[in-house]
């Protein structure tokens, strides 16, 4: 089968929100192949400690991928203690320049409770405007759900929950089968 005719690993949706002194990872469990779900309950949200530090990521994309990057930036984080800007932005330029790492399809939201991230392999290291960032298939849908709801009295976690029911609800390759992770700084 020709790789343009092979249907290929579809999306999942990751949300990072950060209100009230606390930030919210969450990640739905839907990995999918073409029409297909492969399995329900994916665990796409992790906590890492490197060096004794308390980071959650989550990722959306290749898994194999993903967990290459997970290491690549636990390896900076214990490079760099307590630096999460720092070793981000080390994964994202070795991410861009390695040939190895360039043919990596996946992406990465990342928090140490204080900064929250967004790390691509075109070298982007993004810093949410508005306290919430998200990514995947239905990263737009859980986004624009959970600006929304940015302004109310909600917590993080329930911003999270009700903006990943929402992305749930519209894109396929997103179900409700939760990972959270919560972080304070």
């Amino acid at each position: 089968m020709a790789d343009s005719e092979f249907p290929g690993w579809h999306g999942t949706t990751i949300i990072g929100v950060r209100k009230g002194g606390e930030v919210v990872v969450a990640g739905d469990g839907q990995v999918s192949l073409g029409q297909t779900v492969i399995k329900g309950s994916a665990r796409k949200v992790r906590r890492l400690s490197p060096g004794g530090y308390d980071i959650v990521a989550g990722f959306a994309g290749s898994t194999a991928d993903a967990f290459t990057l997970l290491e690549r930036l636990e390896a900076k984080l214990e490079a760099t203690p307590g630096q999460l800007a720092r070793a981000s932005v080390e994964l994202a330029k070795d991410w861009r320049t390695d040939k190895y790492l360039q043919k990596l399809e996946a992406m990465l939201i990342v928090t140490d409770g204080a900064d929250l991230f967004v790390i691509t392999g075109a070298g982007d290291v993004l810093e949410p405007e508005h306290d919430v960032t998200a990514i995947g298939s239905g990263g737009n849908f859980a986004l624009a759900a959970a600006r929304a709801m940015m302004d109310t009295d909600k917590d993080a976690e329930t911003v999270a929950r009700s903006a990943m029911a929402i992305a749930a609800d519209i894109c396929v390759y997103t179900n409700g089968n939760l990972t959270i992770e919560k972080i304070k700084k």
